[in-house]
Order: C-alpha cells, then sequence, then structure tokens
C-alpha cells in the first residue's frame, strides 16, 4: 500500500529521509520547507537543502511562513494526506495541521527522548559529554517533543565525533527508521510507548556567546563542548586580532596558567590541557594543526583569549 505523504523538513539533516520515502515509493503530495533566506557575501535568497533537493526530484514545495493562518491550514487540510512527516521543519506545528492527516504527524527526533528535547539535541549530547545518543520516531502532540514514541534506536557517540559526524549517521539512520515506522504503520503493528516523565533535558538553541573558549575550564570539559560546536558555529579564540575557529581538540596531561600556550599546538586550560588537532582562520578553509601552524604561529609562552 503506498501512503499519501506530506513531507515536512528544511536543513540537510532531513534530505536524507526524503530521498528515502521516494525511494520506498511512497507518493510525495508535497513538501514544506522553510521560505528562503539571505545567505552568502551577496546576500541573495537561496533555498533550503530539503526545498532544493526536493525541486530536482520534481516535487511540489511549499514555503509559508507560518502554519497559523486559517488559509495555510485549508490548504494543508486539502492535500488529504494519510501521514505527515517532520524532520527538522523549523515551524510549530498548530493542532489543525497535526489533526489533518488521517494517520497523523510522525517527527524524527535525534536524541534518546525524553533527554535533549527541543532545538540542538545532537550538539547538546556532545556537549554535554553523552557517551550515547540515538534516533527516536515519535507521533507529534503540541507539546515540544512530547508525544509518545513508535521506534528508538541508541548509538554510541565516538571519542572523536563531532556534530558534523553525528549529523550524518543520524541523517541517515533517521531516514531508514522512519521507513520502517511507514511500513510498519500499514500494517498496523506500530506500538506507542508513552514518553517517561523523569529524565527531560531540553536541548536550547545554541547560544553565539556559547562559542568563545573559556580556557578556565577543565581540558576533559571543553573537549566535548569543541566537538560539539563543530563545524558551526565553531568553538573560537582571539590571538593578534584574529578568531580562530578549534574544530577538534584533545585533552592531555599537561598544566600551566589557563589560556596560555604550553607545547606545540597546546593550550593550558583550568585542569589539564588541550592539544589543538583542527583549525580555522577566517574566510580560510579548515586545516589539520600541523598545516595550519606553518602559517600562523602559536608561540610558546604567549596567550589566547
Amino acid at each position: 500500500m503506498t501512503l499519501r505523504v506530506v513531507f515536512m523538513g528544511s536543513p540537510p539533516f532531513a534530505v536524507p529521509t526524503l530521498d528515502a520515502l521516494v525511494e520506498t515509493g511512497h507518493e510525495i503530495v508535497a513538501v514544506y520547507a522553510q521560505p528562503p533566506r539571505p545567505a552568502g557575501r551577496g546576500k541573495k535568497d537561496r533555498p533550503t537543502a530539503v526545498h532544493a533537493r526536493a525541486e530536482a526530484l520534481g516535487l511540489g514545495v511549499r514555503t509559508p511562513f507560518s502554519l497559523r493562518e486559517p488559509q495555510a491550514q485549508a490548504d494543508f487540510a486539502a492535500l488529504d494526506a494519510d501521514v505527515a512527516v517532520v524532520a527538522a521543519y523549523g515551524l510549530i506545528l498548530p493542532r489543525p495541521i497535526l489533526d489533518a492527516p488521517r494517520r497523523g504527524c510522525l517527527n524524527i527526533h535525534p536524541s534518546l527522548l525524553p533527554r535533549w528535547r527541543g532545538a540542538a539535541p545532537l550538539e547538546r549530547a556532545i556537549m554535554a559529554g553523552d557517551r550515547e545518543t540515538g534516533i527516536c520516531i515519535m507521533r507529534m502532540e503540541e507539546g515540544l517533543d512530547t508525544g509518545p514514541v513508535l521506534l528508538r534506536e541508541t548509538t554510541a557517540i565516538g571519542p572523536r565525533e563531532t556534530a558534523a559526524d553525528l549529523h550524518d549517521r543520524l541523517a541517515l539512520r533517521g531516514g531508514a527508521m522512519l521507513c520502517e515506522a511507514l511500513a510498519m504503520l500499514e500494517k498496523g503493528t506500530l506500538v506507542e510507548t508513552p514518553q517517561s516523565g523523569e529524565g527531560v533535558v531540553y536541548a536550547s538553541k545554541i547560544d553565539k556567546a556559547e562559542a568563545r573558549i573559556d580556557w578556565t575550564r577543565p581540558a576533559q570539559d571543553l573537549d566535548p563542548h569543541i566537538r560539539g560546536l563543530s563545524p558551526r558555529p565553531g568553538a573560537w579564540f582571539e590571538m593578534q586580532g584574529e578568531r580562530i575557529k578549534v574544530l577538534l581538540a584533545e585533552s592531555v596531561p599537561m598544566a600551566g596558567p589557563a589560556g596560555e600556550i604550553i607545547g606545540e599546538g597546546v593550550v593550558a586550560c583550568g585542569t589539564g590541557a588541550l592539544r589543538l588537532l583542527r583549525l580555522q582562520r577566517a574566510g580560510k578553509p579548515a586545516m589539520e594543526a600541523e598545516d595550519f601552524l606553518r602559517g600562523f604561529a602559536l608561540a610558546r609562552g604567549s596567550r589566547v583569549d
């Protein structure tokens, strides 16, 4: 049986799910994405990754600024969808939207709910030093990521894994799990498990102020903090009047005044030190530390801010 599906997503994380839905033969009656917004040096309107992919697949795309207006809700209901699939769409779905598809709205959430509900679950899991995370396929409710879980899968977070690495892994697996959930939905074998009221943690949106490295923190805390922000927005420090991003580092058993360079690419922290492994200057490509240090000296005894 082929389902009539409305797909709702915006960033690159959602693209593998759209591709998986097309490959499994479901009828995509419409794709919803956030509107194009100014980007790049020319500040020209740029469509989201989902928008661009949907057009390449020959699918119709809708980009409303809100789904609260009666006309937007009527247009959505007129699609006569069996189910809506939501993956990092970025707009709140009001009750009339949630109720419109015959079999409801399913969401792909990259965390082990109820831990890390909210905007940045993937990044927050790494930044907090979690050793595992996962994917949940859930039925959407009006609350923030509060709906019952339909499928759950756990995966370890690697000791050197960045947000970009984990993003790509979970995006692919999320698409596959969503298609599994739809197959079970058709057969009537999906089991809904209400979320526990215990262990709820919210993944607030990343604040720009968090990206500046606080060298007074322990190195073991800064390591996952940096990986969780890599590559965007990128943890950074200032030196010689220039902002430098640290995209990967490792904790090493060395000591010195916090913020002082105490070795080749090694900066002392509140406890321990960080060896910088991958860095990026403004407007330049990311480089491994060995190559970076050939063109930008981090002299022993100097300080970073």
